[in-house]
Parts: structure tokens; C-alpha cells; sequence
């Protein structure tokens, strides 16, 4: 009897040691959530545009790495383990201008994307955060054309669709634009500072499901080079704020 109490009272002084092993081996669930802001950086085939560009006596178009500009965001719903859901938005531009034959000439390219993000961190991976994903939403690119000579007036401008002695061959001012629908897979990796910051570092793969553009006020207009809505790639840094636990 006395040897059954002590092998009884040696395993119940074990059994938290074994507990407390097994914890550290497991996977243990992430949590937290943050924001902050994300300098980024898309690659568009923009070279039939440099084309057009170039013939307007304008230097190219610097858009095969265009920067970025934005922010986002996430937080871990904690209903699923390592699932977190959050929002991007991303914006940049790059344009060409000058003088040319008397005229002031410009040239802009515009892209812009925003959307609900999902991913899931592998929980196998300690002290940072290696998340898989996608971005779910809407992006949209435009080009706008102008040309002119001189500074406007409120009567000047509305005189000419009033008036139909003036013509309209001095002046141009277009904007086409390709707004789509997107679904863009993610790798992101989040490398804490401390409790507080981490550092984010990753890319993807912009998928565009609209291949139809528009003109100033939603005309149609066919003709558009196949590259300029052709899927992209992107990579994404950014520096977050908040609470982490990995």
C-alpha cells in the first residue's frame, strides 16, 4: 500500500512538468492585430504607352516599377486558429510633361487597388509571422492625355460647347480608364521589433478580370494594347503598429 502511495504521489508531482513540455512543443494559436502604412511597388507593361509618349515629343514614362503609396491593416478573429482579416489600399501615379511646339503637353498613369485581406499564418514557424493569402477587391489604372496653349477662363470653357464657330483641335483633355475586379494571392512575412512594431515584407500577383476601358464621361473605346490590363506582380514592405504575439 505504501508503495502504491508513493508511485501515485511521484507521478502527480510529474504530471505538470509533462504538461508544461507539451505546451512549449504545441503550436500555440497567434493573436493580436495592427496597422500602419505599406510603400510598395507594382511592375505594369506600360511600353505601348511609351510609345504614344515618346511621339508626343514627351521622355518616357518611368512605370515599369511604379511606387506605391498606402496603408493597412488586420486583426486575428480568434474563431479560427492563425486566421486574420483585415483591408489594403494602394495608390501611386507617374507622368510626363512638357513643351512641345508651342503646346503644353502631359502624359499621367495612375494605378490604384484596395480590398479585404485574408491570410493565414503558419502556426509552425516561431517569433515571426509567414502568412499565405489574398487580397480581395477592386483595382483601377487611367491615362490621362492633355494638351493646351494658354490659361482658362469660366467663359472660355463653357463658350466652347455653346458657341459652334470654335474648334476643339488645340485643346485635348482625355482620361481612359480600366476599372477591375481582383483577386491577388499574397505571401507576407512580419518580422517583430518588439510587442509593439514589426516590419512587413512581401509580394503578389494582381489578377485583372476586366479587360474593357473607358473615356472621359464611360464611352467606350476599343483599340487598347492587350499589356495594359495584362496581371501583374507587386511587392509589398510596410512598418505596422499594434499588438503581436508570434
Amino acid at each position: 500500500m505504501k508503495k502504491l502511495f508513493a508511485i501515485i504521489s511521484l507521478f502527480l508531482s510529474l504530471n505538470p512538468l509533462f504538461a508544461q513540455e507539451g505546451e512549449d512543443v504545441g503550436w500555440v494559436a497567434r493573436f493580436g492585430l495592427a496597422g500602419g502604412f505599406n510603400p510598395s511597388f507594382v511592375f505594369p507593361d506600360i511600353d505601348p504607352l511609351n510609345v504614344e509618349v515618346k511621339k508626343m515629343g514627351l521622355s518616357e514614362l518611368s512605370g515599369s516599377n511604379l511606387f506605391l503609396w498606402g496603408g493597412g491593416g488586420y486583426a486575428y478573429i480568434m474563431l479560427i486558429d492563425n486566421l486574420r482579416i483585415g483591408g489594403i489600399g494602394l495608390g501611386g501615379s507617374t507622368s510626363s510633361k512638357g513643351i512641345v511646339n508651342g503646346y503644353n503637353r502631359e502624359v499621367d498613369y495612375n494605378f490604384g487597388l484596395g480590398g479585404v485581406t485574408v491570410e493565414y499564418t503558419l502556426p509552425f514557424i516561431k517569433s515571426i509571422a509567414l502568412s499565405v493569402g489574398a487580397i480581395i477587391g477592386a483595382g483601377s489604372q487611367s491615362i490621362e492625355v492633355y494638351q493646351n496653349k494658354n490659361d482658362y477662363s469660366w467663359s472660355g470653357i463653357f463658350g466652347k460647347v455653346t458657341s459652334s464657330g470654335i474648334t476643339f483641335h488645340d485643346d485635348v483633355s482625355y482620361e481612359i480608364t480600366n476599372t477591375f475586379f481582383t483577386i491577388v494571392p499574397t505571401l507576407n512575412l512580419d518580422v517583430p521589433i518588439n510587442r509593439f512594431v514589426a516590419l512587413r515584407f512581401g509580394g503578389g500577383y494582381i489578377f485583372n478580370f476586366n479587360s474593357d476601358w473607358e473615356v472621359n464621361n464611360g464611352r467606350n473605346i476599343s483599340g487598347v494594347f492587350p499589356e495594359l490590363t495584362a496581371n501583374k506582380f507587386f511587392i509589398q514592405t510596410g512598418i505596422y503598429f499594434g499588438f503581436f504575439a508570434f
